[in-house]
């Protein structure tokens, strides 16, 4: 459990430097927008393109492995919307609560993790797994957020509104642009490549700080969008989004890759390992950056990522 505990415990010191830079006054109220901004237009769109353009194809095709993670992963995503829609939540918070449950941190906790406990062997796998939740399930979520927020159109004109605003979505764009390099066979040239790097490099720790501003920004007050989502952050819904992201999310993995895909035990315990990560900074930026429900949002990842080390410890000990 120490060695998770450690894993982890950055998240929480980078997230605590955010709340202390607000709280004392070095940065202002505009710093989250901003530096969310940032890591949506800039960082994010760079690691995305970075880990799309740097693939093996040959290393990441692996057929089993993509269905059992990437079926779970937006099974859980799709269920956790249709509950909260069931629950009269707009359609763009449920699909903001459906990421908060189904999107695994695999970049900031998954990589060293894996690394850890399979060495080299899993680079590939953790690498599959960034590229379906960071690239697709993301976009799945950006578009059902987009068409959430489209009201009183016709049909038609809502699914063009809906196309213009996606394809303009630099989240969105930068894994098809990124898709040229392993596709034609070119390699990014260098000082390009060592730009991509940089901004990438800083996705990760900005959002985390985003979060740790944001927390101690809304404290949580009473005002704007967090008033108006007050009825919907209730702990029993993290709770339940916690349980779909720790419990759910790793069962069904376990169930998709031993039952339907029939993996080797080696690609059934990744894949299993990598669903039971508690929630990525993904869907707090979304939240943050289109006005949903962000205290919801940050709570799921504070309490999936703390939770986590007794989950993921768990899961090691019994199965490895």
């Amino acid at each position: 459990m120490l060695s998770t505990f450690l894993l982890v415990l950055p998240v929480f010191g980078i997230i605590l430097a955010g709340w202390l830079a607000r709280t004392i006054g070095v940065l202002g109220p505009a710093a989250t927008s901003e530096i969310n901004r940032f890591v949506v237009y800039l960082a994010l769109p760079a690691l995305l393109f970075d880990v799309v353009a740097s693939a093996d194809i040959e290393a990441i095709w692996q057929p089993g492995f993509i269905g059992a993670f990437g079926l779970a992963s937006f099974a859980v995503y799709a269920g956790t919307v249709f509950l909260r829609r069931r629950v009269s939540v707009p359609l763009a918070d449920a699909a903001v609560d459906g990421l908060a449950a189904g999107y695994a941190n695999t970049a900031y906790i998954g990589l060293p993790l894996l690394l850890a406990v399979f060495g080299d062997a899993g680079l590939a796998p953790t690498l599959i797994a960034s590229i379906l939740t960071i690239c697709l399930i993301f976009a799945v979520a950006i578009i059902v957020i987009e068409v959430g927020l489209q009201h009183g159109d016709h049909p038609g004109a809502i699914a063009r509104t809906v196309i213009m605003r996606v394809m303009r979505n630099p989240i969105v764009l930068a894994p098809l642009f990124g898709a040229f390099f392993p596709l034609s066979g070119f390699s990014m040239p260098t000082p390009l490549a060592r730009s991509v790097e940089l901004l990438a490099n800083a996705a990760a720790p900005s959002a985390l700080v985003a979060l740790g501003l944001f927390l101690a920004s809304s404290r949580i007050d009473a005002r704007g969008m967090v008033a108006d989502n007050a009825r919907h952050t209730r702990p029993g819904v993290v709770a339940q989004l916690v349980a779909l992201k720790l419990i759910v999310q790793p069962a069904l993995t376990w169930l998709l890759a031993t039952q339907v895909f029939r993996l080797s035990p080696f690609l059934t315990n990744t894949a299993v390992l990598i669903a039971a990560l508690p929630t990525g900074t993904g869907p707090f930026m979304l939240a943050e950056f289109y006005r949903r429900e962000a205290k919801l949002t940050a709570q799921v990842i504070l309490v999936s990522t703390l939770l986590s080390v007794a989950t993921v410890t768990a899961f090691i000990t019994v199965a490895l």
